[in-house]
């Protein structure tokens, strides 16, 4: 059988050596522009998914940062079992992308959502239609401090901590005595729930506020006077 030998370089042409580098060359350059351009692709996808995500995830300017954290299915079940035998108009307070207001205009409530990130109310309202109950949702791009919330009988709010105690005293002023509130993660600071339901992240709290209004006016009514 013939062996096949490689000459070095000593035995070389001039010409096949020089030839050799120039190959190496245009193969490395070769290498290199396709590793430009992969590092472009990523790049260019990396930076439309920030574009993309970033007003979903990044919390409106308002008042009190309150970041978007989606609804999960145990929420969503367990704010649906607040409002078993309850009807009329349904309000979702800081709606995100739209999932209260949509599983509750499923359970035949008239639902609004007020949120104020734009992408993530034009994202609710796509869905709602998607999922076939557009005519019985709407929402709006407003922040909650400049909304009245008077003319609801069914509030449910997604809060955090700090924003609580101010929406507290908010839909005290405005409510009827007939409104069922319900807190979602966290609960109000002064009132006493009437029902609660869930466990850790998923706990729901009721709050029927003619029961709120009757024990802040026992209350009163209890306390002594103090001599002048």
């Amino acid at each position: 059988s013939e062996s096949t030998v490689c000459p070095s370089l000593g035995a070389m042409s001039p010409a096949l050596a020089k030839e050799i580098p120039r190959e190496e060359g245009e193969g490395g350059s070769r290498r290199s522009s396709w590793g430009l351009l992969v590092t472009a692709g990523v790049g260019g996808t990396l930076v439309a998914l920030y574009a993309v995500a970033t007003p979903f995830v990044t919390p409106a300017l308002r008042k009190v940062c309150l970041p978007f954290v989606p609804a999960t299915a145990a929420q969503i079940q367990n704010v649906l079992k607040m409002l078993e035998n309850r009807s009329g108009s349904l309000v979702d307070i800081g709606s995100g992308d739209g999932r209260i207001v949509i599983a509750a205009a499923k359970k035949g409530f008239q639902a609004v959502g007020y949120e104020l990130n734009p992408w993530l109310v034009w994202y609710s309202r796509y869905r709602a239609w998607r999922d076939g109950v557009h005519q019985n949702t709407k929402f709006y791009i407003s922040d909650l401090w400049k909304v009245s919330f008077s003319h609801y009988r069914n509030v449910v709010v997604f809060g955090v901590p700090q924003m609580m105690p101010q929406l507290e005293k908010k839909l005290e002023e405005e409510l009827e005595c007939n409104t069922r509130i319900i807190a979602c993660r966290f609960p109000f600071p002064c009132w006493i729930p009437d029902h609660t339901t869930g466990e850790g992240i998923d706990t729901v709290w009721a709050y029927d506020l003619k029961h709120s209004r009757r024990s802040e006016t026992k209350s009163l009514e209890i306390t002594p006077e103090t001599e002048s």
